[in-house]
């Protein structure tokens, strides 16, 4: 089996979060998409998050359609 490209894999986790948006937020600092129950971002640091529905969904249909552009902690190891 081929692997999964990298926009691939960005769009299967778009349709999960947009099949559960409440279940996440937006990082209105890097404006990277967290699991609801953190309390500060793990990319940024940042402690502001736009828990409404709708902005998680625009976000990951966002995100889903471009490479990643920022640095993750997954990037650093």
């Amino acid at each position: 089996m081929k692997p999964a490209s990298h926009l691939e894999d960005r769009a299967a986790r778009a349709e999960k979060i947009i099949a559960a948006p409440e279940n996440f937020k937006v990082c209105e600092g890097c404006e990277s998409i967290v699991a609801a129950r953190v309390v500060t971002c793990p990319n940024c640091h940042g402690y502001r998050f736009d828990e409404a529905t709708e902005r998680v969904v625009d976000q990951a249909r966002l995100l889903a359609s471009r490479p990643q552009q920022s640095v993750t902690s997954a990037d650093l190891e």
